[in-house]
């Protein structure tokens, strides 16, 4: 039973990377599981009604049912209506792309975003997906949270990005890693300049509960030509005392009660 269950998840997020839809060999042949055992899983998501099947190509979609239960449960959370404004807010002042993540077990993952860009180039990621801790900005303001060993565990644990997937800067190293780390933890913030994308350039501050544990993460990114480290190193005031105010609102969500 966890082998199909790990399978269909595996399913779910590559079609969730293809919106476009995907063809049963292809889905098949890029997972790694037998053509008659993808045919299964994709007819007993159909069911449940997780996946539909276009009859113009014999394609595979997503439907949006899991978009639907996302977004109820982030209602029900109350964690968009408590940071929504403060988010707004630092998009203002920044004039970039403003977003939180939130701590889930061994995971961080973009929950809320604000568009500062009004003009011009704007960056806008996929939101809803783990953070890629070795090569974001928001990965190295979390570990900067964690003792020195247990940042180093969880790093080897997740794994390094291949440097094909992000920027010309991306660490290929643990050690290029922890130092990245250890900066953000002496300044109070993270930087990244080509680290997660060519031509971006993100910054990051933690977020704690009442106890001291990190429960979330506030990130500022755009494009390098804008964002420069000059412009990171004015801004990280107004990105601490964010995360701050997200801190101290953090207790009239159930999601964040939850993490803390």
């Amino acid at each position: 039973m966890s082998g199909i269950l790990e399978r269909s998840f595996k399913v779910l997020e590559h079609l969730a990377e293809h919106p476009e839809g995907c063809a049963l060999s292809a889905l098949a042949s890029e997972l790694q599981i037998p053509l008659s055992a993808s045919h299964r899983l994709l007819a007993e998501l159909i069911r449940c009604g997780y996946v539909r099947q276009e009859a113009r190509d014999g394609h595979y979609v997503l439907t949006i049912k899991l978009v639907s239960i996302s977004l109820s449960f982030l209602s029900r959370s109350g964690i968009v209506d408590i940071a929504q404004p403060l988010l707004d807010q630092l998009a203002s002042t920044s004039g970039e792309l403003v977003r939180l993540a939130v701590v889930d077990g061994e995971d961080l993952t973009f929950v809320a975003k604000a568009q500062g860009a009004t003009h011009g180039l704007r960056y806008d990621p996929d939101m809803g997906l783990s953070v890629a801790l070795s090569c974001s900005a928001a990965g190295h303001a979390w570990l900067s949270t964690m003792g020195e060993d247990d940042a180093m565990a969880l790093v080897a644990k997740k794994g390094l990005g291949k440097p094909e997937d992000y920027g010309p800067k991306a660490p290929t190293s643990l050690k290029a890693v922890m130092a990245f780390v250890k900066a953000a933890r002496q300044r109070g913030f993270s930087m990244i300049n080509e680290v997660f994308a060519p031509a971006m350039t993100a910054m990051a501050a933690p977020v704690f509960s009442a106890d001291g544990t990190a429960i979330g993460v506030v990130t500022i990114a755009g494009p390098s030509v804008r964002l420069t480290p000059q412009r990171m190193e004015a801004l990280g005031p107004a990105l601490c005392q964010a995360a701050e105010e997200v801190a101290r609102a953090s207790g009239a969500s159930a999601l964040f009660k939850k993490r803390a």
